[in-house]
């Protein structure tokens, strides 16, 4: 165990929730299990994605340009786990776009960033909090997702315009090297969105926005590639929402939405969230790694970007990006039982367990 290891006992479990449309971060403690909201950090324009080093307690926030002026970033903050204040320390402008998606590799020493509407992904250093210059670039539309693996090795940026995963080896000083081969194909027109390693991190599952299904991926542990291996729904049919593309508005057209993806129930089911329907629904795991369809969907936030699951698995909270609240739930198996709703803020979209 790292010289910095931490206690993640559910008696010190917070819950981060970034609300878009009010640019900040809401700090919740679970404790009893009930979500007590200890407090609302403003200040990050169009905040959405961020990552926590928990060992720090240092939050990493991509940021949005500020109306006609300044440039987009990544915001550190300090996280006060007594209080749930976050305190700004440092920032890294983006002059390519802002963030999708943020990732923390080699304890807390290596950042990943993919940028969706810049269409690039970047590697950086840090030290105390302070990101270094960009370490590595790379160019692929519409990345909304990156990935380490566990071991720091590998890292795996998912390109929603191009249907592919992009894989690289990762050194502990932030440098990217395309792996032979450099990209893992996804079905042409899914919108592979985010993607989840299992803990053995033989196993790689992509979530897709356009045809809303779950890709399992073979890993191989020694080179890092990935070849697809089979697929399953993870929407609702009863929605009845059809095969969406890039550029659709999918709430005018009733088009599928996927959205977010969780392991849980020791990588027996991954939790997938749909837009359209507003729907959680655990995706089955069988021993091999195959997927099968959920047998139920629970309705939850209105447009649910963003949810996740608790350390010890026991609950869920997921966030909806037209709704000012979010849910707790007791997780059973595939089954959701809903316990409460909490007031966030506007634009609630990323959720995360510290």
């Amino acid at each position: 165990m790292p010289s910095h290891a931490y206690d993640r006992s559910m008696t010190h479990v917070l819950v981060l929730v970034a609300n878009a449309g009010e640019s900040s971060i809401s700090t919740f403690r679970l404790a009893d299990g009930k979500l007590h909201r200890l407090a609302v950090t403003g200040g990050l324009t169009g905040s959405s994605t961020f990552v926590v080093d928990p060992a720090r307690d240092l939050v990493y926030a991509g940021v949005k340009a500020s109306g006609d002026a300044g440039l987009p970033g990544i915001v550190t903050l300090r996280l006060d786990r007594d209080s749930g204040a976050l305190t700004p320390l440092s920032r890294r402008d983006l002059p390519g776009g802002a963030m999708t998606y943020v990732a923390l590799s080699h304890d807390g020493t290596v950042l990943l960033g993919a940028s969706y509407g810049g269409g690039y992904g970047e590697t950086w250093r840090i030290a105390d909090g302070v990101l270094s210059e960009p370490v590595s670039h790379l160019d692929h539309p519409n990345l909304h997702a990156v990935l380490p693996s566990a071991d720091g090795r590998f890292a795996y940026f998912v390109s929603l315009g191009a249907d592919l995963v992009a894989q690289y080896a990762l050194s502990g000083e932030a440098r990217l090297e395309p792996l032979e081969p450099a990209t893992a194909a996804a079905p042409a027109g899914s919108g592979p969105r985010h993607l989840v390693l299992n803990a053995a991190g033989d196993r790689a599952y992509v979530l897709t926005e356009f045809s809303g299904r779950a890709l399992h991926y073979a890993r191989d542990t020694e080179t890092g590639t990935l070849e697809l291996r089979d697929a399953a729904d993870a929407f609702d049919p009863a929605v009845g929402a059809t095969h969406s593309r890039l550029g659709a508005d999918p709430r005018a057209e009733n088009l599928v939405w996927g959205a977010d993806l969780h392991l849980a129930d020791g990588g027996r089911h991954l939790w997938c969230s749909e837009r359209t329907g507003s729907t959680l629904g655990a995706v089955a795991i069988g021993p091999d790694g195959a997927v099968s369809a959920p047998e139920r969907f629970t309705v939850t936030e209105p447009q649910p970007r963003g949810f996740a699951l608790s350390p010890d698995g026991a609950y869920l909270v997921a966030a909806g990006e037209r709704s000012e609240t979010v849910s707790l739930y007791a997780v059973d198996g595939d089954r959701l039982e809903p316990i409460q709703q909490a007031e966030t803020g506007r634009g609630a979209n990323w959720v995360r367990f510290v």
